[in-house]
């Protein structure tokens, strides 16, 4: 459903789009879809900044300069939480080395965390960043989030990578919730 729509805020980086900060009085079932939808808009400014080498506050600030028309679910009026999405992105990006010596630690010999896929290696820094960094959210929704979102841009067997790697890293860092 999203793919296609993500896609396009590179493509077409001067869309006329914003983000919408969210009425705090939302209920639960908003809150957690407008944090699935800041996980989607996070790993899109995530593969930004990797590949176009900007600031992340650049990225960041742009993203809240665009309406984020075509990262929202039309059928709940539901939009990106915007903290929750900047607070995701600026962690990551601060943290990479740190995430990235997890990342190495959990990924297979055969893998190397720099010849996966820029996307895929954002799905797993964003992931490992808000199991290290948001003990709010418990682990197995963040990695079951993170896998839906690997779905959303793969067919094969990331998925099944981002799960594997998630959760090994939820057994390091939270093994009270695992």
């Amino acid at each position: 459903m999203y793919n296609n729509d993500i896609l396009a805020l590179s493509v077409f980086p001067n869309m006329n789009t914003s983000i919408q900060c969210l009425n705090h009085k939302r209920s639960d079932s908003n809150k957690t879809l407008a944090r699935r939808l800041s996980r989607l808009a996070a790993t899109q400014a995530l593969y930004e900044i990797e590949i176009s080498q900007a600031s992340p506050h650049e990225v960041v600030q742009a993203f809240f300069s665009f309406d984020f028309s075509s990262i929202s679910d039309y059928a709940t009026s539901s939009q990106v939480d915007a903290l929750f999405f900047k607070n995701l992105v600026i962690n990551t990006v601060h943290d990479t080395p740190n995430l990235d010596s997890m990342l190495i630690a959990a990924l297979e010999p055969d893998f190397t965390l720099h010849r996966l896929e820029v996307l895929l290696r954002s799905i797993l820094r964003l992931g490992s960043c808000e199991l290290l960094s948001f003990s709010e959210v418990p682990a197995k929704v963040i990695i079951t989030e993170y896998v839906e979102i690997s779905r959303d841009f793969f067919l094969a067997r990331e998925p099944a990578l981002v799960n594997a790697v998630l959760d090994q890293i939820a057994r390091l860092l939270r093994k009270s919730e695992i």
